[in-house]
């Protein structure tokens, strides 16, 4: 199992799935969106995983409102989520190819 945590050090379903990971004992890297975002690779394998670029986007983040990107084309929602990573919804959890956005445990239950 190769697990990456993208998320805040702030948010609270990040550390709750950096706390699920732990209590099983089972390694993870943890990547601050904050400091340094998602690949294009990285960011496509997700998307093919969750299949809406609006499930990555988090409205209620401070970024949403300074950034207008719910007005601007699809293309160029790539390009402000990848120019700044307080716009995804957290945790983004990967292992391999799978992955999540948001708190699952149930979904990481089938990948032990």
């Amino acid at each position: 199992m190769n697990i990456q945590i993208f998320g805040s050090n702030k948010c609270f379903d990040t550390k709750k799935a950096q706390r699920y990971f732990k209590e099983r004992n089972i390694r993870f890297q943890f990547i601050d969106l904050s400091q340094k975002s998602l690949s294009k690779g990285e960011l496509s394998s997700v998307l093919a995983n969750v299949g809406s670029l609006d499930e990555l986007i988090n409205e209620k983040s401070k970024a949403y409102e300074k950034s207008f990107i719910k007005y601007v084309p699809y293309e160029a929602k790539i390009e402000k989520l990848l120019e700044n990573g307080e716009l995804f919804r957290t945790p983004i959890v990967r292992n391999g190819r799978q992955s999540t956005v948001g708190y699952c445990p149930d979904v990481w239950k089938s990948w032990e």
